[in-house]
């Protein structure tokens, strides 16, 4: 979709275009940033009882 909205900006200059690709570019990272966050770790219940 990102090289989709690249391709109808550069070739027609509409703004709109270009700020949809900003809108999806940063979609993108914050997806990638939650599914970075949504990692499990560790808590005192993981850690075996000696």
């Amino acid at each position: 979709m990102i090289d989709l909205t690249w391709k109808m900006f550069s070739e027609t200059g509409n703004i709109g275009a270009y700020l949809l690709l900003k809108e999806l570019e940063l979609d993108e990272i914050n997806s990638e940033e939650d599914n970075y966050n949504e990692q499990p770790s560790k808590t005192s219940a993981d850690v075996p009882m000696y």
